[in-house]
């Protein structure tokens, strides 16, 4: 004798479950009965099987719980947990005495599978078709059945590729809504709720539905709603819609209906101070409009502000739109802007407030100015950036104070060092601000002002300290600070200064991943990343990054344009290809043009500085020199920032050979070598590369220097000094120890580590500096024995592969240390070996062998 109830959900396969047991019971010989049909008793081979049992009447609950109380036959009852009439209770515990129910829950994703590979024929289904299918149906099986049907059907005989449409099919659609009409309008109405994103709160759903009408407790209806609701399988157990039941339901409600329940979804948002983000979203383009709808959508914006959505924008254009006052938005537009990277439209928006500040709640003009701050900042004019922060200071007054941090790294950046530190430490009789909240976001920018400050009058390693806590807090703060700068670009650059390159390289590459200050710092960090890069000597990284921030035909702002600039014609002369640094001079000229002198773009002018003594085209560089000279002065010379550009002049005054600037510049990097171990290691070169003007050599201090270079990241400068000084030393042995250094330093440099340009990090491994050549190649005849892998030895396939470069003769000789003359004895050999006749053969046969090049 058997005693079962079976309980689930409409749709979850009680009824199936119900036609399998008959079909084995009557297989096995027993009477399978499904109608109660007044029966009294249940003889020994009877079995009674009673479906929608939740459909009975209390009187017929009785029978068949009396039915259950009962010896004899077999008894299977399953029925919907909701609803429970009169006599439910009973007959559960009638049928629960022997056995606990079977409860039928919703597929799995195994099960979801099954039932596809059922539907399909097949061993083992799309996993594709498996995911789209448990989504939209949440794993309902009477859904689950009904969409694979469907589906199967759309794709045709060809059971391998069925579609995944992004919207239900129509029929289907249309299907479901005779099954949601038979569950009334009060079921739909909850149904249509939830898909518009109402939350599961009486408070919300009440009102909304209009539950609680003449004197009726609406909070009891709303359970009774989503009783019925779970009860027919058209919401989840915890009462999350199902996207297939969403999407009938608002394919079967008309649009005026849907938008007017949005409406009232936001309005009641807005009046509990709830979120109403979801619901704003919604009235998007329904042409919703009058106050209430623009406060809405305001509200929404602010709400998107606070977690870095970049849909801001659009709803504060949408409250608009609606009636929302434009000037009274305008800022809040602009910081939205910022945040999708749209500089020229935050300019706009921030010059409507800060022309009629007084027609703007002040709150509204401070935002605006620190918008424009920003993004002026951002355009390079860095001096302008700060001349906003003071008339903010002069004229809103006290409502700037408790934002008054936010000015300091322009401060310092245009060496206004006394305003910084009078606002990082104001003096005792200053009336002050506020304090303000000590929210994450105010952290940050605290630690930055005090990082910067740190950096020009304190300890080089407290202000990256600082600088790299503030770049972690405001990535948590979750919102696009409006800053002259980021945090973690700040901290790459001190770094930088610092020799430190793994923490420079390892703050960027967190600043990408979590898109740190908005989309419009993405560029700037992508670059900082090629900046380091160069440095290690990865200048495939490099390149790639250069790439990635400043593809063909993108106009950058005049910060990342001049960085971008710096960044090609380094890459350029560090290959010592002139013609390809002729090209590079061009773009840096006009991004020198468009960029004044600031702090922190002191190490981009150095490389210019550089490029232009090589070009002979100093006197684009030479007002923006004394410029920098000014700067340095105003902030005391600091050793961080002055001590690259006292390297870049040492390095410029090597080129024209001018032994007095040279000196001049080695003694202000020895003045500036207790900055930092970066600043030491220069002033410990500099006086070599001096020496080597009057053609002294001192091998073994030469060499000691180079690796002090090499070690702060200074690579390509290390091998470089050490190949300089081989080639004038007349001590052969010397020569060779120097020759060695250089290859060493310059192979396996600080490269070995990955450099990431974006989210995807991207290996360099090539040091793009001085291949492996041994001292006795250097002025020899070339070897002509090829090596093992082909026609060419080691040596040759390094000069093959610069020839299909496109380099001359005495480009190659500079890269390899060797002679133009060897170069072109290597040439002879390969075109003798090889049978070519011509030029042309030449280059063709040498593709085949060593690549393509760049030719």
């Amino acid at each position: 004798m058997q005693r079962v109830a079976v309980i689930g959900p409409g749709g979850h396969g009680k009824s199936v479950l119900l036609d399998a047991l008959a079909a084995a019971f009557a297989a096995a010989g027993a009477t399978v009965v499904r109608e109660l049909a007044g029966r009294t008793a249940l003889g020994p081979d009877d079995v009674l099987l009673l479906d929608d049992a939740h459909l009975l009447a209390p009187a017929e609950l009785e029978h068949v719980a009396a039915l259950a109380a009962t010896p004899g036959g077999h008894l299977v009852v399953a029925h919907r947990p909701w609803p429970r009439p009169t006599g439910t209770a009973a007959l559960g515990a009638a049928l629960a005495a022997a056995r606990p129910p079977v409860v039928l829950d919703p597929l799995d994703r195994t099960g979801v599978a099954a039932r596809v590979a059922l539907h399909l024929s097949a061993e083992r289904p799309p996993a594709e078709l498996v995911d789209h299918v448990l989504e939209r149906t949440a794993g309902v099986p009477g859904l689950v059945d009904r969409l694979l049907a469907v589906l199967v059907e759309t794709a045709g005989p060809d059971r391998s590729q069925v579609p995944l449409p992004d919207r239900p099919p129509a029929g289907l659609l249309a299907q479901l809504g005779y099954v949601l009409h038979g569950l009334g309008d009060d079921v739909c109405g909850l149904l249509l709720a939830r898909a518009l994103g109402a939350p599961l709160e009486a408070q919300v759903l009440v009102p909304l539905l209009g539950l609680a009408e003449a004197g009726t407790d609406g909070a009891a209806r709303l359970d009774e709603l989503l009783e019925a609701a779970r009860a027919a399988g058209v919401l989840t157990a915890d009462g999350a819609a199902i996207p297939l039941v969403s999407a009938a339901v608002l394919a079967r409600t008309p649009q005026a209906s849907r938008v007017e329940l949005r409406r009232a979804l936001a309005e009641i948002e807005l009046g509990r101070g709830g979120s109403v983000l979801a619901a704003a979203r919604g009235l998007l383009g329904t042409g919703a409009s009058g106050a209430r709808i623009a406060d809405v959508f305001t509200t929404a914006a602010e709400e998107a502000l606070r977690t870095g959505s970049s849909s801001a924008g659009e709803l504060l254009d949408a409250a608009v739109r609606a009636g929302g006052a434009a000037l009274g938005l305008a800022a809040r537009r602009a910081e939205a802007a910022v945040l999708t990277g749209d500089l020229e439209l935050a300019l706009t928006q921030a010059d409507q407030v800060l022309s009629a500040p007084e027609q703007v709640p002040q709150a509204e003009a401070v935002r605006a100015g620190t918008v424009a701050a920003a993004v002026l900042a951002h355009r390079g004019m860095l001096a302008r950036s700060a001349e906003l922060y003071r008339w903010m200071g002069t004229a809103l007054g006290p409502e700037l104070g408790s934002t008054a941090v936010l000015a300091v790294p322009a401060l310092i950046g245009t060496g206004a060092l006394d305003e910084a530190r009078r606002v990082l430490h104001p003096p005792p009789s200053a009336v002050g601000a506020p304090p303000r909240p000590p929210t994450l976001l105010a952290g940050a920018e605290e630690l930055m002002a005090q990082g910067a400050y740190e950096s020009v009058a304190g300890s080089p390693t407290a202000a990256l300290s600082q600088l790299t806590r503030a770049a972690s807090l405001l990535e948590s703060s979750q919102r696009a600070a409006l800053l002259p700068d980021t945090p973690a670009a700040l901290a790459a650059l001190v770094a930088v200064h610092c020799g430190e390159l793994d923490v420079a390289q390892s703050v960027l590459e967190r600043a990408l991943r979590v898109r740190l200050g908005g989309r419009g710092a993405v560029t700037r960090h992508r670059l900082l990343l090629g900046w380091i890069a160069l440095f290690r000597g990865a200048t495939p990284a490099a390149r790639s990054a250069l790439a990635a921030a400043s593809p063909p035909g993108a106009r950058l702002e005049p910060r990342d344009e001049l960085l971008a600039a710096a960044l090609e014609v380094a890459l350029a002369r560090r290959a010592g290809d002139l013609a390809v640094l002729m090209t590079a001079w061009g773009r840096a000229r006009e991004a020198i043009v468009r960029h004044p002198v600031d702090l922190f773009v002191l190490q981009q002018l150095g490389e210019l500085w550089v490029a232009a003594t090589r070009l002979r085209e100093s006197s684009w560089v030479r007002p923006h020199l004394d410029e920098a000279a000014a700067l340095l002065s105003r902030l005391g010379d600091p050793a961080l920032w002055a001590a690259p550009l006292h390297w870049a002049g040492l390095q410029a005054a090597i080129l024209s050979e001018s032994r007095e600037a040279a000196q001049r510049h080695a003694t202000a990097l020895e003045a500036a070598a207790g900055g930092s171990r970066y600043a030491a290691a220069m002033a410990a070169a500099a006086p070599h590369w001096v020496g080597m003007l009057d053609a002294e050599v001192d091998a073994e201090g030469v060499e000691a220097a180079a690796r002090g270079l090499h070690a702060v990241g200074m690579a390509w400068e290390g091998g470089k000094l050490a190949g300089q000084a081989a080639i004038r030393t007349r001590d052969r042995k010397a020569m060779t120890a120097l020759l060695g250094c250089a290859r060493a330093l310059q192979s396996s440099g600080p490269a070995a580590r990955a450099v990431a340009v974006d989210a995807d990090a991207e290996t360099a491994t090539d040091p793009g500096g001085i291949p492996v050549t041994t001292a006795a190649e250097s002025e020899s005849p070339p070897d002509t024995t090829p090596d093992g892998d082909g026609p060419l030895s080691e040596r040759e396939r390094e000069v093959a592969g610069l020839v299909l470069e496109g380099l001359t003769y005495k480009q190659i000789g500079e890269r390899l240390f060797i002679s133009a003359k060897t170069v072109e004895h290597h040439v002879a050999r390969m075109r003798q070996r090889l049978g070519s006749g011509s030029r042309g053969e030449l280059f063709a046969h040498l593709r085949q062998i060593v690549g393509p090049g760049t030719d």
